[in-house]
């Protein structure tokens, strides 16, 4: 039920997907927590019936879901991962890795085939080896392949593989049915309307309070020692190796520039473009008659209506190319602008027209293309090129640490002290060469090191790749009154204006309860906002922190709630539940979804019926082996 409700009421009805893939490693760029379908490894971790999960399939599929791990775990390294943890998710992926290969098996025993052109249908549709045309780029293919050090052969029987397991689970999956009793019940729920009036008091619109005598911020100094400390502070030095950092260094050749501006010539010498209104008639009567109409001011809309026997048309952006009649193209691009143009004659009937906006021609010549093209391809090239230096970088950190960085490998180093936010002493961002997830990994990485550390390329966000050595690192520490005295005074300001918020909502929210709601409220502070939502819509203009108690309060009903800037008061005005039927759209999306959510338990069910009828074989010598070569077993990895 609580799956059911998140789909519903969370996640968005539209673009879902019927195709249902529970155990399957979908084809994405960064995942590669696929199976090795090679089937030549010597060390197997699982047999299945006559296949088999390899040693590195789950070394593969760990590793490529270490960074997902430690994010959510909050973590900045691995190594920080409970040992138990580790283990646990280790057998989860194991458990995974099993499920697919059960998949496999039994769509063989099933004699399920999938033929090469379905393969090959499958490849060309998807979008990342599109060019700019839209159309399957060989090139584009190649380059995505490299970069996630995949074989062409691996990479179609991976393709090959899915398009079976797919042709094994839809079915399973469609066999799912929605109840209409529980779809009225879920639409019911998630339609529920409340309408809700909602009083927010900043604590900034408070008046600012005088200074107090110096015994009075003392003692607010004592009684709040931990706003007044200098944050610690950490000398590092670091390098890192980016799309951003390398790009510089990729070099092109001329002569492929002007090959590449050639073969777009369409892109930096543009023909004058129209954005034009369209109506064919058969009968010349008739197309008098729209004329006039239009003539005299009507508008499209009106003459759409008009004409309709007709074929209306806009036609935004069109160059005289884009007209299949060479008599009307040749009229367009003679027609003043913002003039009702005909009746014409063309070879498709009686034609009126307007050009609404004309676009004159813009030629990009070569020399002023040639830097937009380089910076084209350093964006693509630049994630590959990474990828290739950074086992040239590893080795070079490995050797001589961060003192001899080549130059030309695009890396870029940086030193200098910061504290946990990023900011210098001066309170200033620190000059990192990163932004971004990247910089916050950087100083996420300075300040779970200890000082002198031995420093290792790691993997970041973004593909990129950094590392970190400690020099100093100076505590946080206590600040002194004097030297505190003005965020002291600030400190109690700001505490006081909360405070005298603080009372403005109270009362308002007593009053408010005692009198039905704020509407009746004597002495209303802040204007009232009046505000709707349900579970299936919700409303981002009313606070989170109200969220948590107004979808279960009842008409008349007050709450009072805070956020880290304002307090806030609100009363339900009232509540209405709509009738699912009035709208069966809607109705069928739910349940639709509801099928797709039986659909999903119905595929677990299924693979869990496989694993128990052909049970898999753990060899827990070749996983202990593995777990232990990536630290799993509570060890470093080296």
């Amino acid at each position: 039920m609580i799956s059911y409700l998140r789909r519903v009421f969370v996640e968005s009805w539209l673009g879902r997907v019927a195709a249902i893939v529970i155990f399957l490693a979908f084809i994405g760029w960064g995942i590669g927590d696929v199976v090795n379908y090679m089937g030549t490894e010597t060390d197997v971790v699982a047999k299945i019936g006559n296949g088999q999960v390899g040693s590195a399939d789950l070394a593969q599929a760990l590793q490529a879901e270490l960074p997902n791990i430690t994010k959510q775990m909050g973590v900045s390294d691995p190594s920080q991962i409970p040992p138990a943890l580790r283990q646990q998710i280790a057998y989860q992926v194991l458990q995974r890795l099993i499920g697919q290969e059960e998949v496999q098996e039994a769509a063989h025993r099933q004699g399920i085939a999938v033929p090469d052109s379905a393969v090959r249908d499958e490849v060309f549709s998807l979008p990342y080896f599109k060019g700019a045309n839209g159309q399957f780029d060989r090139t584009l293919l190649n380059a995505r392949l490299s970069e996630h050090n995949l074989t062409e052969q691996r990479f179609l029987n991976i393709i090959r593989d899915d398009l079976t397991s797919r042709t094994l689970l839809q079915p399973v999956a469609q066999g799912a049915s929605a109840s209409t009793t529980m779809a009225n019940r879920l639409s019911a729920y998630g339609l529920q309307t409340r309408t809700v009036d909602l009083v927010r008091i900043p604590f900034t619109a408070q008046a600012t309070p005088t200074t107090p005598d110096d015994a009075v911020l003392r003692r607010f100094y004592a009684n709040h020692p931990w706003m007044f400390r200098a944050p610690e502070y950490r000398h590092a030095r670091l390098v890192v190796l980016s799309p951003t950092t390398v790009a510089g260094s990729i070099t092109v050749d001329d002569k492929d520039i002007k090959r590449v501006y050639d073969e777009q010539r369409s892109r930096y010498d543009i023909p004058e473009t129209r954005d034009i209104q369209v109506i064919t008639l058969q009968n010349e009567a008739a197309a008098k008659s729209i004329a006039t109409l239009w003539g005299s001011g009507a508008d499209w809309a009106t003459v759409q209506n008009t004409a309709k026997n007709g074929a209306a048309v806009e036609m935004p952006s069109t160059r005289a190319s884009g007209i299949p009649s060479e008599i009307l193209s040749k009229a367009i691009f003679a027609a003043p602008l913002s003039t009702v143009q005909g009746p014409l004659k063309t070879e498709a009937g009686w034609t009126v027209f307007r050009v609404n906006k004309i676009t004159p021609p813009n030629n990009t010549p070569f020399e002023t293309a040639k830097q937009d093209i380089l910076q084209q391809y350093r964006a693509a090239k630049a994630p590959s090129v990474v990828s290739e230096r950074s086992r040239q970088l590893q080795d070079t950190i490995a050797g001589s640490g961060l003192d001899s960085i080549p130059a030309d490998l695009g890396a870029v180093a940086a030193a200098g002290t910061l504290d946990a936010n990023g900011n210098t002493q001066e309170g200033n961002p620190a000059p990192l060469p990163a932004n971004g997830k990247l910089r916050d990994a950087l100083v996420q990485k300075i300040f779970s090191l200890s000082k002198g550390n031995q420093p290792n390329l790691v993997e970041g966000p973004d593909n990129s790749w950094f590392a970190v050595q400690v020099d100093a690192i100076t505590p946080a520490a206590p600040q002194s009154y004097e030297q505190a005295k003005a965020q002291v005074v600030a400190a109690w300001q700001a505490e006081a204006r909360k405070h005298a918020a603080d009372q403005k909502a109270t009362a308002l929210y007593v009053n408010a309860k005692a009198k039905g709601g704020l509407a009746s409220a004597a002495g209303t502070t802040g204007s009232i906002n009046t505000l709707s939502f349900s579970r299936a819509m919700p409303n981002k203009d009313i606070p989170a922190e109200l969220m948590a108690y107004l979808p279960q309060m009842q008409a008349g009903q007050s709450v009072m709630a805070e956020d880290n800037g304002n307090f806030f008061v609100a009363t339900v005005t009232k509540v209405s539940t709509p009738n699912p039927a009035a709208d069966p759209v809607a109705f069928q999306r739910v349940k639709d979804t509801i099928a797709q959510s039986e659909g999903d338990d119905l595929v677990a069910s299924y693979v869990d019926a496989l694993a128990k009828q052909h049970p898999p074989k753990i060899i827990e010598r070749a996983v202990t082996s593995t777990l232990s070569s990536l630290g799993f077993d509570g060890k470093s990895a080296q």
